[in-house]
């Protein structure tokens, strides 16, 4: 352990002792337990969000402005698209400041820029990385102190706001010495193995010189269905873990259904299933035919350099390029619906 990991890490118990806070001790202690059960760290790969960084605000700091959770860079490069363009519609009244705008727009539709600029505001497609913890034990599942809704419905389809809406990428953020520590573990973090091509290696070991610091994102929720091979993801990440068990159950009392054409029987099979899952509460794992679903517990980071976070790499795949999404609008705020 280097002066700089141990001081780090020792001025995080101080705080954690200072706060004198029975729900952090407990958080922690939770912590603890998940690296002794899950010791491993499975990579799920790149998602991607947008970020902002406004010279003006109270805090001049870079902040997530979409969520990052995209696929791929193309799909965040469009809700930064979309996001201009509502703004110059609605949020100004002054031509010169859509004029400003719906050039960043135009920037968007035509090539795949990561970074632009709009009336002195920076805007960035970043890219993050989802990893999930492992053991014995397959995924980590959520914890007894992560958070859940309220309301634990099933049949609402209202969820939470995003908690990526707005948060400081500060890479001196940390809620305990266990996060302090996996997050400085995860500073020299680099894709490696030969089923990683040789272009996402080379990028991912140069991202770990260009951007070295790491911030670590709010917890996720996914679905994960066991397989052979390891565990393969079904849908969006959630932002409890309650709205990942909805989205299996969804999944399987209707959706997959239709999606993959299942016949009468099978149909009520999932079904069945669907209701047991529903039935047994707060169950992060369901069982049909001789498939496995877990609600996991996903970690993401995104690296930070002197310049702010890290954008996408040039292996990162795209399977569409820019287009025009909205209608032309005009420097007085009028839309033609023609164009």
């Amino acid at each position: 352990m280097t002066d700089d990991w141990k001081q780090r890490l020792d001025d995080l118990q101080a705080e954690l002792v200072r706060r004198d806070d029975p729900v952090a001790w407990v958080t922690e202690a939770d912590a603890v337990e998940a690296s002794r059960r899950y010791p491993h760290i499975a990579v799920r790969g790149p998602v991607f969000g947008v970020a902002v960084l406004d010279p003006a605000a109270p805090q001049a700091c870079w902040r997530l402005l979409k969520p990052v959770v995209s696929c791929m860079p193309q799909q965040a490069r469009d809700s930064l698209n979309s996001h201009l363009w509502f703004t110059a519609r609605d949020g100004t009244d002054d031509p010169a400041a859509r004029r400003e705008l719906l050039a960043a727009v135009a920037v968007l539709e035509r090539e795949p820029a990561d970074k632009v600029e709009a009336l002195g505001v920076r805007y960035r497609v970043v890219r993050g990385d989802e990893l999930g913890r492992t053991g014995d034990y397959g995924l980590e599942p959520p914890r007894p102190t992560d958070p859940e809704p309220a309301d634990l419905s099933w049949d609402g389809r209202d969820e939470s706001p995003s908690p990526d809406v707005g948060f400081v990428l500060d890479p001196g953020r940390d809620e305990g010495p266990m996060a302090g520590a996996l997050r400085l573990g995860l500073r020299d973090f680099a894709y490696t193995g030969v089923r990683f091509p040789a272009s996402v290696r080379e990028d991912s070991a140069r991202a770990v010189l260009t951007h070295p610091d790491v911030v670590r994102l709010p917890i996720g929720f996914a679905v994960a269905e066991r397989e052979e091979t390891g565990w393969i993801p079904h849908g969006t990440l959630m932002a409890t873990p309650h709205e990942a068990r909805r989205l299996l159950y969804d999944g399987l009392a209707r959706y997959w259904a239709l999606l993959y054409g299942f016949d009468e029987a099978r149909r009520a099979l999932y079904a069945r299933a669907a209701e047991d899952f529903r039935a047994a509460g707060r169950a992060d794992e369901a069982r049909v035919e001789d498939r496995v679903f877990r609600i996991c517990r996903i970690e993401r980071i995104v690296r930070m350099g002197p310049d702010g976070p890290e954008p996408p790499r040039p292996s990162d795949v795209d399977d569409q390029g820019p287009m025009k999404l909205h209608p032309t609008l005009r420097e007085d705020g009028t839309v033609d619906h023609d164009t």
